[in-house]
């Protein structure tokens, strides 16, 4: 039987293995990793209001607005008249954005393909449902002692 802190370190150097690929997409890139989130829900999503943005980010309006400047800076983003609310605006992907979405799109498909080409589907769906009830777990356990807390 494994002990259940073998696990769970295997997670955590999975964790930090993730942050330091990351740490070197962010390097080559010259994005921090809050710019490329956004980036990867407008690809989802498209032009979205800079609102709606801080909801799916989870974070204040004032923390995207940032974010959306230094992506306007960088040309990745533009802001744009909402076609249906003079108040709002859309945050649209330039073409220079929109490169860098596709980009990020490819490299997400070819990390999963060399990640899990060689597991056979039947593990691979075992893995998926193991990992899918740790993830609602920890988000659960997080929850309850945010509440705790309070």
């Amino acid at each position: 039987m494994t002990d259940h802190t073998v696990v769970l370190d295997r997670i955590l150097h999975l964790a930090s293995l993730v942050r330091a690929d990351l740490a070197r997409f962010e390097e080559r890139g010259g994005l921090t990793s809050a710019r490329v989130h956004l980036l990867w829900l407008l690809g989802a999503s498209g032009p979205s209001t800079q609102q709606a943005l801080a909801v799916a980010l989870d974070v204040t309006p004032r923390n995207v607005t940032g974010l959306v400047d230094g992506l306007v800076s960088s040309g990745h983003v533009t802001r744009e008249p909402h076609p249906a609310d003079r108040r709002a605006t859309l945050v649209t992907p330039t073409e220079q954005g929109a490169r860098a979405i596709d980009d990020l799109v490819a490299g997400h498909q070819e990390l999963a393909e060399r990640l899990f080409a060689d597991v056979d589907s039947d593990r691979l769906a075992v893995f998926d449902d193991v990992l899918g009830a740790t993830v609602e777990r920890f988000a659960a356990l997080m929850a309850a002692e945010g509440e705790a807390g309070r």
